[in-house]
């Protein structure tokens, strides 16, 4: 499996980074290939211009230059996996403005005016990999895992993809500043999940 890797993140020095590596040691002992959309390194604009606002009725919409490379991108694979950390009970403002862009009409979903077929987005399989600072018991105690799980699972299944998986790796702005072996094991821990999140995709 060809799997897309869209990465979120300021930093590539990051937690997040780190995942991302881990993740693609999985991906790849896995047997699968990979390509790396890092969306600040690579400067994608997240913000919808009005090239890129559908036009419901046009069959032939073209896209602005960046999203039709985008579209293209990942046409070229069979799943993606998303990595990002949550801010504020959401996904970054960077990743939504991704998919505003280009999981758009006439693309990821929609229909045809002509031939009235309906379009979904072309991969068979999405992930999402969030990185979560607090504790999974605070999480689950005020429902937020309910409701990103609901938001992020529905979005998968309006562009007409069946098969999908939410992680999330919890504790990741914990600090030990007097136990460093216990700092070390506990993101030696994080990053195994990582690992075996990529190993089982």
């Amino acid at each position: 499996m060809k799997v897309l890797v869209v990465v979120t993140h300021p930093r590539q020095d990051s937690l997040t980074g780190s995942v991302t590596k881990q993740l693609i040691k999985g991906l790849t002992e896995a047997g699968h290939e990979y390509e790396i959309a890092d969306l600040y390194a690579e400067g994608f604009d997240p913000l919808l211009h009005p090239a890129d606002e559908p036009v419901w009725d046009n069959p032939n919409k073209i896209y602005s230059e960046e999203v039709m490379r985008e579209m293209k991108r990942v046409r070229n694979n069979d799943a993606i996996l998303f990595v990002f950390p949550l801010w504020w009970f959401g996904v970054p403002a960077m990743l939504k403005g991704y998919i505003d862009r280009v999981w758009n009409n006439g693309f990821a979903y929609g229909q045809d005016s002509v031939t009235g077929e309906r379009y979904r987005l072309p991969v068979e399989k999405i992930g999402w990999v969030s990185l979560v600072g607090g504790t999974q018991p605070h999480f689950e105690k005020h429902g937020h895992n309910v409701a990103i799980n609901r938001e992020l699972t529905y979005l998968v299944d309006y562009v007409g993809v069946k098969e999908a998986a939410v992680h999330y790796l919890y504790e990741t702005i914990e600090k030990f500043p007097d136990d460093s072996e216990k700092e070390k094991r506990h993101y030696d821990a994080i990053l195994n999940e990582a690992y075996r999140i990529g190993q089982q995709f």
